[in-house]
């Protein structure tokens, strides 16, 4: 299974970015679909999670009405839009893919693929 992550970049605070992930090499419409970051120095943390069918969405507190997670199982694709970034957003976002459950969850160990990551810098 292989996740390719894209569309990172530098942006300035308020500004938007949209990253993609390309999933092959698995039924991509039964597999639950989360985005983490890490920021240098620190955990990698969960951002937003998505289940097969798209209807339920997860996302953690600070980015709660700023991102949208969303999948196109056609496309075995999903995506994040992020908007008006804020400087404390700045990290390298993962996609992962949970081959096991068909609800969303938060914990990063119950996700079995992990993209190579791709960097967001938001400049104050």
């Amino acid at each position: 299974v292989q996740l390719q992550a894209s569309g990172g970049g530098l942006v300035q605070a308020g500004g938007s970015l949209r990253v993609s992930c390309a999933v092959s090499g698995r039924t991509f419409s039964r597999t639950v679909m989360g985005w983490f970051r890490q920021a240098p120095g620190k955990e990698r943390e969960f951002v937003a999670a998505i289940s097969w069918s798209g209807r339920e969405t997860d996302y953690t507190h600070s980015v709660k009405g700023r991102f949208t997670i969303s999948r196109d199982n056609a496309k075995n694709t999903v995506y994040l839009q992020m908007n008006n970034l804020e400087p404390e957003d700045t990290a390298v976002y993962y996609c992962a893919g949970d081959a096991h459950r068909s609800i969303t969850t938060r914990r990063l160990v119950n996700y079995d693929y992990w993209g190579q990551g791709t960097q967001v810098t938001v400049s104050s």
